[in-house]
């Protein structure tokens, strides 16, 4: 029996952006197709077999090792970005401004969506596997002062679950504007035990950051 189920729920890639070098500027330049190799889209500055950890994992690894690329891909929900622009205050937020790397449209609470759940493109057979939620930073809030005066702080707040996923490639292939994506995620059930892991998570790092008496 199939572990991977696929689903009635479809995304139309609306929208397709890279970026060079994060070190020089967050903004993506836009796409009308990717290629994609195993390492993600040749360019793209997070792209790779492999990265630096970071922030996002900091409770598992030292600052700067090398660990496998999951976050080849950075994907956003039109829908997410139109409530984001709202809640800002904007008619419209360009995703270049936040870097994205794919912009896709009619998949409801995309944010959302099962960590290892695939999307796959209906045409070419390019898969991209959902790695986790991608929580908003600070980092988009210069490129969109530049462009909206006085607006970039309110990223973040805004942003919080609508910030998209981030995503890796299972399958080499191609994806272009226009393409559709099928949603296809894992059979298992939901661990029992996940609130109160999560709980327990919390509860630790609450515990951590209250400064013990000397």
């Amino acid at each position: 029996m199939a572990a991977l189920i696929p689903t009635s729920f479809t995304a139309c890639v609306i929208w397709l952006g890279v970026n060079r070098n994060r070190e020089v500027a967050l903004q993506s330049e836009p796409l009308t197709e990717m290629v994609l190799s195993f390492a993600g889209f040749a360019g793209e500055s997070h792209g790779g077999l492999t990265r630096a950890s970071c922030s996002r994992v900091a409770a598992q690894y030292a600052p700067g090792t090398e660990i496998r690329n999951t976050r080849q891909i950075s994907i956003v929900a039109q829908e997410d970005l139109a409530a984001i622009a709202a809640e800002m205050g904007l008619e419209v937020l360009d995703p270049a401004l936040i870097g994205a790397s794919m912009v896709v449209d009619g998949l409801p609470d995309f944010t959302h969506i099962p960590p290892g759940a695939r999307l796959q493109d209906e045409m070419t057979g390019t898969a991209l596997v959902v790695d986790m939620e991608n929580r908003p930073c600070m980092l988009p809030a210069k490129p969109i002062e530049t462009v909206h005066p006085g607006k970039g702080r309110a990223f973040k707040a805004a942003a919080k679950g609508r910030r998209g996923v981030t995503a890796w490639v299972e399958r080499e292939g191609t994806i272009t504007v226009g393409a559709t994506l099928r949603l296809h995620i894992p059979g298992q059930p939901v661990w029992l035990h996940l609130d109160e892991a999560r709980a327990g998570a919390r509860a630790a790092a609450v515990g951590k950051s209250v400064k013990q008496p000397p």
